[in-house]
């Protein structure tokens, strides 16, 4: 930040719980002004009520990212209390985690909605008063989901590479105007969107119990939880990061939460398709899972390389 006793103006969307919230108070902590957004009025009494035990500028916005006149009316409201927004902290988001032959468009398209069109909306509303005054962050919540997809990930990290790609062609945009635009990148953090993403699947349970994908589930399930008991990454260490890439005066392109998740993505670059291909198949059992839900008689019967599947 140009200067680290400058109280600036931030928004953080999906701010009022989770990841959203640790970072909106950390960042409340250095002195600055903060805005919460969040559709949950419930939520957003209870950040403002911890705020203000903690005696911080925490602002609750009602906003659905989603919705046009919602986002307006909230940036209306925050504009006449505040000026414009300085930082900009696109963080709402939601995961449908099911694979990509099952999941319905409705889902994947609300995926894409929450996960990428809104963070372009909130862009394309704060930008202009950025350029202008030619100064100004945008911090847009990836992942390493958006380097390297998994299993069932399909509809999660395609919003997340999206992002990525967005973010790159934005830096570069943005290089005449002063403004910065940071990717951070998570790896499992836990944090309120695995509640989230059970209840968007719901749906999905019995398919992935006994649809052609169940052993597919099965080893993501018992993969997942083996990937979940090694991290021990918390949203107050992601808040801490980003805190650090404000204040930096030349921040990086994308930071990687923990540091040695980004460097298991070099690995995975370096590494021939084919090798990062079995290592995934035996973290998450999928070598088996398909001759698992056939049966022997299935696996006896499937066609052989080179043979013709019966017609």
């Amino acid at each position: 930040m140009a200067n680290a006793q400058e109280a600036l103006t931030i928004l953080v969307t999906g701010g009022t719980e989770g990841l959203g919230k640790a970072i909106a108070l950390r960042l409340a902590r250095e002195g600055h002004r903060v805005f919460t957004a969040g559709r949950s009025a419930e939520r957003r009494a209870r950040v403002a009520d911890e705020a203000r035990k903690l005696n911080l500028s925490v602002t609750p916005l009602e906003m659905d990212v989603c919705d046009e006149s919602s986002v307006a009316r909230a940036l209306a409201e925050l504009r006449s209390a505040a000026g414009p927004v300085d930082v900009l902290i696109n963080n709402a988001g939601i995961a449908y985690v099911v694979t990509m032959e099952e999941i319905r468009m409705e889902h994947l398209r609300a995926q894409f909605e929450t996960n990428y069109f809104a963070y372009v909306r909130l862009i394309q509303q704060v930008l202009p008063e950025m350029r202008a005054r030619r100064r100004g962050w945008i911090v847009n919540m990836s992942s390493q989901g958006g380097r390297f997809a998994l299993p069932l990930f399909g509809p999660y990290s395609g919003t997340k590479f999206a992002v990525e790609a967005m973010s790159d062609a934005l830096r570069y945009e943005l290089i005449p105007f002063g403004v910065k635009v940071i990717l951070i990148e998570p790896g499992i953090i836990r944090t309120k969107i695995e509640e989230t993403s059970t209840e968007l699947v719901s749906e999905y349970k019995e398919l992935s119990k006994s649809g052609p994908y169940a052993g597919v589930y099965r080893g993501f399930v018992k993969g997942w939880q083996a990937e979940k008991d090694k991290a021990h990454t918390t949203s107050e260490d992601c808040a801490e990061i980003v805190l650090g890439a404000l204040k930096a005066r030349d921040p990086r392109a994308r930071y990687s939460v923990p540091a040695s998740a980004g460097r298991a993505m070099w690995f995975v670059r370096l590494l021939p398709d084919k090798t990062v291909d079995r290592h995934v198949s035996r973290s998450f059992g999928l070598a088996d899972a398909g001759l698992a839900d056939a049966g022997l008689d299935g696996a006896a019967n499937a066609p052989k390389p080179g043979n013709s599947a019966p017609q």
